[in-house]
């Protein structure tokens, strides 16, 4: 692993600090120097790993496995430089500091402890493939990195996924989520160095059994942290080459709704040039839907939304669902009592069941009804209720 794959992820955590760094020039802010701090941290950390490097930072410092204190204490930097970024999102700054301070404290005692640890330990050369397999020479060395390291990996989670639920940005939001999701893999490397420690306890020679695993989970840690701390930043591109496929996909599920409801109320269609943009022509469809739907008002019976609204309650359905799915019954049934030219006893005041509350997510909402519209079992089934005239006598007692 230390000559092919740890070279391979050093590669890929210097791209992210590489990327990141620019930032500085305009914002110093505590979250950016953290986030630069993670990468550039994280990529120190599979540098020394590889068997070159380790060797040659050994030899410059002139103290046998060095270098695994060395990489140690990075493992257990990254933590903090983690800490500090999601206090400071979840926290104003004075908040955020009087929070961190404990933490920082305790991780620089940790630190301590550990490095005494280390230098009172008499131990031979070993590369980064050995050192962590050797811990007779070790074992309180490392019980304590492994404490140190665990309980900050949990601590990191837990305040994560915390505040994962109420950012509002929604790559920040995915990233955040990919960090959290990292501590199973970070839990098996605690357990693989714990079982290390534990074997030599009973004689066996080394854990050399189940290194592969080890190795292979905290890379696939490293990676993850590393993707998930940086994905608010290149995400949005994303979504930006994503909006013309969006956009033709949302204008496709739109267009059977737009049609069966323009073609019984043509009134609100403007003609658009085949030449316009695709997103103006899918701005124009959703609010052409809207005035279509109001048009029909005055053929919706209120009636329909209450057996449509007891069938959702059947059924489980809920939130924009549930509201998608009213709102195409009293579209189909509204479009049918218009070809019938049948007015209802009584007309609803408002045929909208949601309020969607920017362009986005009315978008979203109207991709749900015309699904709803066009493929619904439900409104097929509140249709066929409501032809019958005890079903709808019913609704309105």
């Amino acid at each position: 692993m230390s000559s092919v794959l740890y070279p391979a992820i050093a590669a890929v955590t210097l791209l992210a600090f590489l990327y990141k760094l620019p930032v500085l020039r305009s914002d110093r802010s505590a979250i950016q120097l953290g986030l630069i701090g993670n990468n550039f941290l994280i990529f120190v950390i599979f540098l020394t790993c590889t068997h070159s490097v380790w060797q040659r930072i050994n030899g410059l410092s002139g103290i046998a496995n060095f270098s695994g204190l060395f990489m140690h204490v990075c493992v257990v930097g990254t933590t903090a430089c983690q800490q500090i970024v999601i206090l400071h999102l979840a926290h104003e700054r004075q908040e955020a500091w009087r929070r961190l301070r404990p933490r920082l404290l305790a991780i620089s005692v940790g630190l301590a402890v550990m490095t005494l640890l280390f230098f009172m330990t008499k131990s031979h050369e070993e590369g980064p493939d050995e050192f962590s397999l050797t811990t007779q020479n070790y074992s309180a060395y490392f019980t304590v990195y492994l404490v140190i390291y665990t309980v900050n990996q949990l601590d990191v989670t837990v305040m994560c996924w915390r505040y994962a639920k109420v950012a509002s940005a929604p790559w920040l939001r995915r990233g955040l989520y990919i960090t959290t999701f990292t501590i199973p893999f970070a839990l098996v490397y605690s357990t693989g160095r714990l079982a290390d420690i534990i074997v030599h306890q009973f004689g066996a020679a080394t854990g050399r059994a189940w290194e592969p695993v080890v190795g292979s989970f905290i890379s696939v840690a490293a990676l993850l942290k590393t993707l998930g701390w940086t994905l608010p930043d290149w995400g949005p591109y994303l979504s930006k080459a994503w909006e013309p496929v969006a956009a033709r996909r949302a204008f496709k599920t739109l267009e059977r709704l737009h049609q069966s409801l323009t073609s019984h109320v043509p009134d609100p269609v403007i003609p658009l040039d085949s030449n316009e943009r695709l997103a103006t022509r899918l701005y124009r469809m959703t609010v052409e839907i809207r005035d279509a739907q109001w048009a029909l008002r005055t053929w919706m019976n209120p009636a329909v939304a209450t057996v449509a609204g007891r069938a959702c309650d059947i059924a489980g359905i809920t939130g924009d669902d549930r509201a998608a799915v009213i709102e195409a019954a009293q579209l189909k049934s509204a479009l049918e009592a218009k070809s019938q030219d049948t007015l209802p006893p009584a007309c609803t005041d408002n045929p909208r069941a949601a309020d969607p509350g920017d362009y986005p997510a009315e978008l979203s909402f109207q991709r749900k009804l015309a699904r709803a519209f066009t493929e619904s079992p439900v409104v097929q089934d509140v249709l066929k209720q409501t032809t019958r005239p005890t079903a709808l006598k019913e609704a309105r007692q």
